[in-house]
């Protein structure tokens, strides 16, 4: 192996014990499920019963939320009775981050004990049957993104070669779909493009991804999926349609327009992650 390589192969390792070491001492328990909280959807931390709460900046390792909508915070604690840990706001590629810091966390949290990853975003939807404010459950998703695991593979932490025909867990999609009927919560399910940003689309852009095959397109997400499953943990995602792609309903956005937009379907969404939570305790 290239020395280079090497050592950069044994820094991850480093880095990650490191970090895992640090939240160990201040934890209390281990978490069944890890969540990361998307733009506009930090609301969710509320309900958890805290039992520590630790600011990306104290923990080793951890890169810095830059981004409005994005606090900052790890937090543990009960969420419906089931130990949790959320992600108060998550990283992303446009920020500078590395491929490799943005999906650190992902690391960490699996080796902090998680057995279930939850991701949630905000995203632009370009199916035509959408509008702002609806919920979609992720099925599938087409990467636009630099791939996190290119480079060294670390045999440690996952195989060289990833399956992704389940890239999102089917047992998981159908809990999440039987909590939305009992609750009365309308939801869609469609496939999610990830593309860097932090530009908005074009027109012909949106076009092309929806040709592509997509129903919403984000900046984030699927780096956070994709290493999950390099390390074998079972992943339900979800994304808020924040704003339209849709020829005829595209608008100037914001970002703020967006985490606004995230903030009202919050409460449905808060509902769902709650009673999956639960679900999978039993």
């Amino acid at each position: 192996m290239n020395q280079n390589l090497q050592t950069k192969f044994l820094n991850m390792l480093k880095k990650i014990e490191e970090t895992v070491n640090y939240i160990n001492k201040i934890i209390a328990s281990k978490p069944l499920v890890g969540i990361i909280l998307g733009s506009g959807l930090g609301q969710l931390a509320n309900e958890i019963d805290v039992t520590s709460r630790i600011a990306y900046s104290d923990i080793p390792n951890f890169p810095v939320s830059t981004v409005k909508g994005h606090e900052g915070h790890l937090i543990f604690g009960k969420l419906n009775g089931v130990e949790v840990v959320a992600m108060q706001g998550r990283f992303h590629f446009y920020e500078g981050y590395s491929m490799e810091e943005v999906t650190f966390p992902v690391r960490v949290l699996k080796k902090v004990g998680i057995q279930y990853l939850f991701v949630s975003n905000a995203s632009g939807g370009v199916n035509t049957d959408f509008e702002v404010g609806d919920i979609m459950f992720i099925t599938d998703h087409i990467n636009l993104m630099p791939n996190p695991l290119i480079g060294k593979n670390n045999k440690e932490l996952g195989p060289r070669f990833v399956d992704m025909s389940e890239a999102y867990d089917n047992n998981l999609l159908s809990k999440a779909k039987k909590v939305a009927r009992h609750n009365s919560i309308n939801y869609k399910t469609g496939v999610y493009a990830a593309v860097t940003g932090p530009t908005y689309e074009t027109l012909a852009e949106y076009k092309y991804i929806k040709t592509l095959g997509a129903d919403a397109v984000g900046m984030s997400t699927v780096p956070e999926v994709i290493v999950a499953r390099h390390m074998r943990l079972p992943v339900f995602a979800v994304s808020v349609i924040s704003d339209l792609g849709v020829e005829g309903k595209i608008v100037e956005i914001s970002h703020d327009e967006v985490v606004d937009a995230a903030s009202l379907a919050a409460p449905k969404l808060n509902r769902i992650i709650k009673d999956l939570v639960k679900e999978l305790d039993n």
